[in-house]
């Protein structure tokens, strides 16, 4: 009885352990809640130092932008985030690629001008001189 019930224990904890998440997964999600506050903010220091120089950020209505256009509509308000909610995150690394899954809900515009976000999101971190650097995003509507 007593050899049974360690190695439950034992086989619980190694199933425990083998659901923590790597050090590249902990800083890749560290990342993308930057990223979500960055984008609420406007802070143009912090959405330059997240994208890669190579971005290509798509969003719900098909358009793509660049490094430069991302940062500067999210600066100047043209694209205004005032909350962001992520929901079911999905982390998955190889080698230097990351895939991050995720629901997105919140609210944009202005108090004049309000909207709703309801999105999947899919972002593509690369890690590029030991940073995490958004390469790609794409979002649907839900």
């Amino acid at each position: 009885m007593l050899k049974a019930l360690a190695t439950l224990v034992l086989c619980l904890l190694v199933f425990k352990g083998s659901e923590a998440q790597t050090t590249d997964e902990k800083d890749v999600t560290a990342r993308a809640e930057a990223l979500r506050q960055a984008m609420i903010s406007g802070d143009k220091s912090s959405l330059e130092n997240l994208a890669a120089d190579e971005l290509s950020y798509g969003h719900s209505s098909g358009k793509i932008e660049g490094k430069t256009e991302f940062v500067d509509a999210i600066v100047s308000g043209a694209s205004k985030f005032r909350t962001i909610i992520v929901s079911d995150q999905t982390v998955k690394i190889t080698d230097n690629t990351a895939i991050v899954r995720q629901k997105l809900a919140g609210e944009t515009g202005t108090v004049e001008k309000p909207g709703t976000l309801n999105l999947a999101v899919l972002l593509i971190w690369q890690k590029q001189k030991g940073q995490w650097k958004l390469l790609a995003r794409q979002a649907t509507k839900l």
